[in-house]
């Protein structure tokens, strides 16, 4: 049971990373307090976007990152 969980939290672990690193960075950032940011339709619908799915996915793979490195270290395992 442990070893397989923790070739499961292993696969997680790379998933994460390779999803992190996939992500956008923020435009609007220090410069975008100065200039201001437009609204745009492409803003304004971006919960339907890839960039929303990877984030969703994400933070799932995240939390399930966090519940599997808790159960592995616990003393019941």
């Amino acid at each position: 049971m442990k070893i397989a969980l923790t070739i499961v939290f292993i696969i997680i672990a790379i998933a994460l990373a390779i999803l992190v690193l996939s992500q956008e960075g923020k435009d609007n950032g220090f410069t975008g307090s100065f200039t201001g940011s437009v609204d745009t339709y492409w803003s304004k619908n971006k919960k339907h976007s890839k960039e929303a799915r990877i984030q969703k996915a994400t933070a799932i793979l995240g939390a399930l990152f966090i519940i599997i490195a808790a159960i592995l270290s616990s003393k019941w395992m």
